[in-house]
């Protein structure tokens, strides 16, 4: 319900608006649904400009073609359903040709008993290895790499674009 719910917002609200009213809905349903983390990317394919918004969620990796690394985004803010004022603080970036965005869920980088961080330092490692080759089909084989070593029966999901 909650996903046909954000995705029936999604197509009708501006940008800005979409992760506030995903906050309000939550706060507002009965009974509660606690709490969500979640990341909203919003990418002109034309220009490559783009914005991520996060509540929560763990952050997107930008892959810069021109300098062949890795950084983390600096999209942040709480997660949804526990304040009435998100303020997040989004980022805005462009994807030139040859770079890449990375998303992908909490259930993909955590171990339990392990900082995320090191979850998050294994997945840019393993996403390193698809530099060479280019990105068509990472997603999935990023995905499989991840989960060889997890022992999780949370959602493992993965966004990978590659601007060409």
């Amino acid at each position: 319900m909650l996903s046909g719910a954000f995705g029936g917002m999604l197509g009708s609200l501006p940008e800005s608006q979409f992760l506030p009213a995903c906050n309000a809905y939550l706060r507002r349903s009965e009974p509660a649904e606690g709490f969500v983390t979640a990341v909203q990317l919003t990418l002109d394919l034309a220009t490559g400009n783009y914005v991520i918004d996060s509540a929560g969620h763990p952050p997107a990796a930008h892959f810069e073609g021109g300098s062949g690394s890795w950084r983390l985004t600096q999209a942040r803010g709480i997660v949804l359903g526990v304040v009435p004022d998100l303020r997040n603080v989004a980022e805005r970036g462009t994807l030139r040709p040859g770079d890449a965005l990375m998303l992908y869920t909490d259930g993909l980088v955590e171990v339990p008993g392990r900082d995320i961080d090191v979850g998050i330092d294994r997945l840019l490692g393993e996403a390193d290895r698809l530099v060479a080759a280019g990105f068509s089909g990472g997603a999935s084989s990023l995905v499989q790499a991840m989960q060889d070593e997890a022992r999780t029966t949370d959602d493992c999901g993965l966004v990978l674009i590659w601007r060409v």
